[in-house]
């Protein structure tokens, strides 16, 4: 079969003939052709499928924690040991694009991020990866704002230079977070088929650089607004799926805060009670979001778009205790013994009704060392901020001890 020479092989055979007649090569041209980004990152047309199959990595349900690792190695080291010890298995980890990319358009910086990896490997974690965070010059949203980028190929550039680095290394990739919220959307109006592009763009540069890492899509924020900044997870989702997303995640991401409610309320009886929701005076099918189990109304809707055989991962559930009165949060505030028994039995929960569907779920959080007592995150926290000292909530010797399912690896 005749085959046409690649402009590469053709410059090396012609250097091969011409220095039999005396001409020396330019060694700088033939590197330059041989790593040309314009070879190599083009947003491929080609459709990945099928779906890697999350249920071959993720039991059901798996046991996760968020972390903050980029900022001080002997924290995370510690945070690490602190999941390992309580017999977790993931944690979610963000790599964000403006701390490897930050100061011009191909100007890597690996070293965080290569330290963040080689401390999870240590500790024989799996991990969810987090991708987003536009760099100042990639959007014309200055920071510290997040905002889609200007252009999609440069994101495309960023999710293969970190999916190729870490090949093997990472089970999963989280594309965004919360793009429901104008906040998190560049300030515009939140639009699913907007989203939807950014998350192909992000998938396919996964799956050309490590085809069996797993693909989540964004978890949506818990808001029963719907306007120009924020749009319910339900309207969300189901705008995702009519903008063909569906060929674009392995794994369906979800936000489930428990507000005020215990894990096993029926998201019924939360949207019924104004103590529940807090008097919202949304949609009744909007009010559900103050539960736990709102998780399941995003899981029919995976089922009514023929999308049943796909896992749903949960990126972010907890209750807060945050006693500050004048808190936003502080309306639906639990005590601490209250977070502990939650947290377990939500996990409980999802193994005995969630089955087979439902993988990772990941708790918040083990806090950002950054954080202190004026950060509603904190109030979140089963760690606490501070080093060496350490500080845990009840929550933490909850997790620590209460029962887990085997790995996926032992259910084969």
């Amino acid at each position: 079969m005749l085959r046409l020479l690649t402009p590469l092989y053709f410059f090396i055979i012609l250097t091969i003939l011409l220095s039999a007649c005396g001409w020396t090569p330019d060694t700088a041209a033939l590197t330059n052709l041989s790593s040309s980004p314009a070879t190599e990152k083009i947003i491929p047309t080609a459709v990945y499928s099928p779906t890697v199959d999350a249920a071959k990595v993720m039991s059901s349900p798996d046991y996760g924690m968020q972390v903050f690792l980029y900022w001080q190695a002997e924290v995370a080291d510690r945070d690490l040991q602190l999941v390992q010890d309580a017999g977790f298995r993931w944690v979610k980890q963000e790599i964000p694009w403006r701390e490897i990319e930050g100061h011009a358009k191909g100007a890597w910086h690996w070293a965080t991020a290569d330290r963040v990896m080689e401390q999870i490997d240590a500790h024989g974690l799996k991990v969810i990866v987090r991708l987003g965070a536009q760099p100042a010059w990639a959007s014309a949203t200055p920071l510290p704002e997040v905002s889609p980028p200007d252009k999609l190929q440069d994101f495309y550039d960023y999710v293969f230079a970190v999916a190729e680095r870490y090949q093997g290394r990472v089970e999963a990739y989280q594309i965004w977070n919360e793009p429901n919220l104008a906040r998190e959307w560049g300030n515009k109006p939140p639009n699913p088929a907007e989203y939807v592009e950014l998350l192909k763009t992000g998938y396919q540069a996964v799956k050309a650089a490590d085809p069996q890492a797993i693909v989540i899509s964004a978890g949506l924020a818990p808001t029963t607004r719907h306007d120009a900044e924020a749009m319910p997870d339900i309207y969300f989702a189901q705008g995702m799926y009519d903008a063909g997303g569906a060929a674009y995640f392995d794994a369906l991401g979800v936000h489930a805060a428990g507000y005020k409610s215990p894990p096993e309320t029926d998201p019924a009886e939360v949207a019924a009670d104004p103590k529940l929701n807090n008097g919202d005076s949304a949609p009744e099918e909007l009010r559900r979001v103050y539960s736990f189990r709102h998780v399941e109304d995003i899981r029919a809707i995976m089922e009514r778009n023929g999308d049943g055989a796909k896992k749903v991962v949960v990126l972010e559930f907890g209750w807060t205790v945050d006693p500050r009165p004048k808190s936003a949060y502080h309306w639906h505030a639990v005590t601490p013994e209250q977070q502990d028994k939650y947290l377990q039995r939500a996990y409980a929960y999802a193994e005995t009704h969630w089955q087979p569907w439902i993988g990772v779920m990941s708790l918040i959080y083990i806090a950002n060392p950054q954080w202190d007592w004026h950060d509603e995150q904190t109030f979140w926290s089963i760690v606490y901020p501070g080093y060496p000292e350490l500080q845990t909530a009840p929550a933490y010797y909850g997790v620590l001890t209460m029962p887990k399912i085997p790995p996926v690896e032992q259910d084969n």
